[in-house]
């Protein structure tokens, strides 16, 4: 068994997905219009891009808002990505306009660092040494 799919909410698609791929680097693997407004929209590593896909889901059900905004204010991440060096990944995002909610942090060989996706999440990236 293998994680094929896992998703984030987000309060645009189209905003999304620039964000995900302009600004973090993942590559559009599925773009399928749902309906007059909603599309069944994944990205995918370009390191991978037959691995797991991130789907961009609308958040439209009224369980996501209180859900995303108790995560929100406490400071807890959606998703974790994995990333080589998330000090590298820190600055690179940061010249990009990235907002982080956590600077590089070293939890023993473990290194992360949180920002705002711009869609309603917060995302942890971390590194190991």
């Amino acid at each position: 068994m293998k994680i094929h799919l896992t998703s984030v909410f987000v309060d645009d698609q189209t905003k999304a997905l620039r964000f995900y791929t302009d600004v973090l680097g993942f590559v559009k693997k599925h773009d399928v219009p749902l309906g007059e407004t909603d599309r069944w929209l994944t990205v995918a590593s370009p390191e991978e891009p037959d691995g797991t896909e991130l789907l961009l889901e609308p958040s439209h059900h009224p369980a996501v808002k209180p859900y995303r905004d108790a995560l929100v204010a406490d400071g807890i991440p959606l998703a974790v990505f994995a990333v080589d060096d998330v000090r590298a990944e820190y600055e690179r995002l940061q010249e990009l306009g990235v907002r982080f909610t956590q600077e590089p942090l070293e939890m023993g060989p473990v290194t992360t660092a949180v920002f705002d996706d711009t869609c309603g999440n917060l995302i942890q990236i971390a590194s190991q040494a």
